[in-house]
């Protein structure tokens, strides 16, 4: 999906270099099934969601229609087409391929885009309400409000030839809303699921295009931005995790192509790349604190304070530089940001998973604590400073909360 947001906007190769591309193809050459198709994980059964994807990104590599390691684009190509073309891709992803230029918006559930949207006028005074709904549903009732379609590129013709059992102009849409191949459908959709969609795309888009709902909608859009900027910024435009970022990157650049959001958010695509012995992929999170926190813990636990010293000493310092602040004379922007980037947290790692980021942080501020003096004087022949202060506020909200310390 970082790929296609690259290409509709035209960055693709300024972002990734030739370099990039390659290594980028040589991972997905590795993990094609024998069949032609890929899974939603390694050695997971191929669906149409992940076969069609990984072709769309092979062919915006540069890679042609035949080409690729051992025939990979040929392979896959039939996969798709032998399993009824990307027609019967899940719901989800024929938005992303409607954004990309190769699908039909028409063939779309509605996905309540305007009941999600219109929602967001009443969470102003609710900042953890507004959150609560992902992220990426944000970003998504921008792209389904105003139906955007990137440029149509020779190339976007191809594939739009390529990936269809029928010809693309003669294809009956709406018709192909409900239709989902076997291998990516989970659970079968019940005659109730059925009517909600049929309902809402039969009335609600063509309701609330309509006065008072248009103008109502058209502020709730605003809004809409203003959470994703204040998402941007509150993570220094790293967002949650790989599938918000691109989406959130081009609702950006739709809003504004040269605008600063956009440029602030290409500086950090860099960020989610990661260089295996396979290729290049995706990290998915970008939760640089919650790393950071397992990687010193692991460090800790080797019993080698005395030899890794100055790296200990470095990654306190991180998670003390990336404490949130709370200065009386802040602004309604910045309380607001915050009290997103604090939401995100929770919302995103709870006691119920690895423990949460916070726990995380205040025992091994703890940890550190303990060794920072010994440390700075066995080191540098100094005395630590205020190492006291971040533990002493990360506990104090900690305990403050009535939490109980969580096992990892």
């Amino acid at each position: 999906m970082q790929v296609m947001s690259l290409y509709i906007t035209g960055h693709l190769n300024v972002v990734f270099s030739a370099e990039h591309r390659k290594e980028i193809l040589r991972y997905i050459y590795c993990h094609q099934n024998e069949d032609g198709g890929w899974g939603l994980y390694i050695g997971g059964h191929s669906t149409i969601f992940c076969t069609a994807l990984n072709y769309v990104c092979m062919r915006l590599l540069g890679e042609g229609p035949d080409g690729g390691l051992n025939n990979v684009c040929e392979r896959s190509r039939k996969w798709i087409l032998d399993h009824g073309g990307v027609t019967t891709i899940p719901s989800w992803r024929k938005t992303w391929l409607s954004i990309l230029g190769v699908y039909e918006w028409s063939g779309c559930h509605p996905n309540a885009s305007g009941v999600l949207a219109l929602s967001f006028l009443y969470s102003r005074s609710s900042s953890k309400n507004a959150l609560l709904l992902p992220i990426n549903l944000h970003a998504y009732v921008v792209f389904v409000r105003r139906k955007f379609v990137g440029p149509i590129t020779p190339l976007i013709s191809q594939l739009r030839q390529e990936l269809h059992i029928e010809p693309y102009a003669e294809i009956s849409w709406s018709t192909k809303r409900h239709i989902c191949a076997k291998e990516d459908l989970h659970y079968p959709h019940t005659l109730l699921q059925t009517l909600l969609w049929d309902s809402l795309y039969m009335f609600s888009e063509p309701s609330l295009n309509r006065w008072p709902f248009k103008k109502l909608r058209e502020k709730a859009l605003k809004l809409t931005m203003d959470l994703i900027h204040y998402e941007d910024e509150s993570s220094h435009y790293i967002i949650i995790g790989c599938v918000e970022k691109p989406l959130c990157m081009l609702a950006c650049w739709v809003e504004d192509p040269n605008g600063i959001y956009f440029k602030k958010h290409l500086s950090r695509v860099a960020d989610y790349i990661w260089v295996g012995e396979d290729g290049i992929k995706m990290q998915s999170f970008g939760s640089q604190v919650w790393d950071a926190s397992f990687l010193l813990q692991a460090m800790l636990a080797s019993n080698l304070s005395d030899e890794i010293g100055p790296t200990l000493m470095k990654g306190h310092n991180f998670l003390k530089n990336s404490q949130y602040s709370h200065p009386d004379n802040m602004s309604s922007a910045e309380k607001l940001k915050i009290e997103l980037a604090k939401v995100r947290d929770e919302f995103k790692m709870s006691e119920s998973d690895c423990g949460s980021a916070r726990v995380q942080v205040a025992q091994l501020t703890t940890k550190i604590k303990h060794l920072s003096s010994v440390l700075h004087k066995k080191i540098y022949g100094l005395k630590c400073e205020g190492s006291d202060t971040v533990l002493d506020e990360v506990m104090k909200s900690w305990h403050g909360d009535g939490h109980k310390s969580a096992n990892s």
